[in-house]
């Protein structure tokens, strides 16, 4: 072996441990960087030469230490862990809000609620059962009524806002993913090159793993490992991303409430239109879209017809003032009877049917009977009222587990996030630790040259001097 060979030894062990100062450095510089993920030198012995050849023998001790290869710390399983549990966060955060506004549209319990607004409007048939022949407590009633179907037309008209609001933000989600989608398509050839042209592509690495992350959040994405350093996105079993091509998605379905059952609103690929089982927000808000708004707009529209028809029958059972049977007192402003449709159709307060007599000789009885049967319907164990309490106790238990389900997957998420900080980020101390033991590495690998130094200036300089 060459004298001078100890010298390209510690050259190599000085190279290799101000690099992995470097990385440490770049380690530290990163701690509170998002999606970063720590980096780790592999050192690696240059060993002798091990195949016997003639004339090319060694002593086999190695000639130093290589650091070309800089790891990224990531632990696959745990990433897919974390793409799962964060798609799920996602969707219950959005069901979650969805309950809640759905619980605002319906102010329940509350001054300007429906159910108080029913029973209001029951006192004012009771006042005018105990005064049948006051015009004025005939008017109050219809007054009352008034804030009542105004009430239920304000609680449709809010699910029917929260319903638009959610599908304009399922088209803006759809056009954010295509575009992520687009990003992570160019990261994945980017990063191909890196690797087939042996440079690092840890930076783009992570910059490609915090866009899945948010494919995960929007519409519950995965992974599947490619050759090179890529990775392919699937979004309810189809591939979103194929190396360095991204597909395009797309909304369809109806853009009004009451189209829901005929024409759900859904993802689809825009090329072929075929359905995607999108999880994350989107299937939260799908969720929204198809089930949950509408089915608390059917449930008010149903209170609206129970209301009209039980008013409706009871009223036309008495005689007013003229001496004229009741009429109908609620009804349609276009259509069938809904919630948005329901409107008073009385306004005069001689036409309130109060009396449960019919006139006598032509003359109207000043009877009370009706009114007071009127008033008692909010007694009804299958009236409005009864119906009523028990779609929002429904809705308070449904909005109730939902909130519970997000508190215990965010617990989830956040122990999953956790493992994953654990693995991937950055610990100070550590980065500390490492940095002393490359400084005294590199200092002792300095010395080493320094005594290589000495040994061979004795060597050719202090070599066959005679007299000296």
């Amino acid at each position: 072996m060459s004298t001078f060979s100890g010298l390209n030894t510690a050259t190599t062990a000085l190279w290799a441990q101000r690099r992995a100062l470097d990385v440490t450095g770049q380690n530290i510089a990163n701690v509170n960087t998002e999606g970063y993920s720590r980096q780790r030198i592999d050192l690696q012995a240059i060993g002798g030469s091990v195949v016997p050849a003639f004339f090319s023998t060694g002593t086999g001790i190695g000639s130093g230490v290589n650091a070309d290869e800089v790891l990224r710390i990531r632990d696959a399983f745990l990433e897919g862990r974390g793409h799962t549990e964060h798609a799920n966060t996602a969707r219950l955060t959005v069901e979650n809000e969805a309950y809640e506004l759905v619980m605002q549209a319906y102010r329940e319990p509350g001054d300007t609620g429906v159910q108080s607004l029913l029973s209001d409007m029951w006192s004012g048939w009771e006042d005018v059962a105990n005064q049948p022949q006051d015009e004025a407590a005939r008017g109050q009633v219809l007054k009352r009524l008034e804030t009542l179907v105004g009430g239920i037309h304000f609680s449709q008209a809010s699910l029917g806002a929260q319903w638009t609001q959610s599908r304009e933000a399922l088209d803006v989600l759809v056009a954010d993913v295509n575009a992520a989608a687009t990003s992570v398509a160019e990261l994945n050839q980017a990063i191909k090159r890196a690797v087939q042209s042996g440079l690092p592509a840890n930076d783009l690495s992570d910059k490609r793993d915090v866009l899945v992350m948010k494919l995960a959040d929007q519409v519950g994405a995965t992974v599947r490992h490619q050759d090179d350093g890529v990775v392919d996105v699937l979004v309810g079993g189809m591939t979103l991303v194929a190396g360095s091509t991204a597909a395009t998605f797309a909304t369809a379905g109806t853009y009004s409430v009451d189209g829901v059952a005929g024409d759900p609103p859904r993802i689809v690929t825009a090329a072929g239109g075929y359905t995607v089982r999108a999880g994350g927000t989107a299937e939260g808000q799908l969720n929204s879209l198809n089930t949950i708004i509408p089915s608390y707009r059917n449930a008010l529209d149903a209170t609206a017809v129970s209301l009209a028809t039980s008013l409706n029958t009871a009223h036309a059972a008495g005689w007013d003032l003229n001496g004229t049977p009741g009429t109908a007192i609620l009804g349609s402003s276009s259509g069938p009877i809904t919630a948005a449709s329901l409107t008073v159709l009385i306004s005069d307060p001689k036409l309130i049917a109060a009396s449960s007599v019919a006139p006598t000789a032509g003359v109207p009885a000043l009877d009370h009977g009706n009114a007071d049967a009127i008033a008692q319907l909010r007694r009804s164990t299958t009236g409005v009222d009864a119906n009523y309490r028990k779609m929002i106790v429904e809705l308070g238990v449904e909005a109730a587990v939902a909130g519970r389900n997000l508190d215990i997957q965010t617990v989830i998420s956040t122990q999953v996030d956790a493992a994953r900080e654990s693995v991937a980020g950055v610990n100070i101390d550590e980065e500390m630790t490492n940095m002393l033991s490359f400084q005294h590495a590199y200092s002792a690998a300095g010395r080493l040259i320094t005594a290589i130094d000495e040994t061979l200036d004795k060597l050719i300089n202090g070599t066959g001097r005679v007299g000296l």
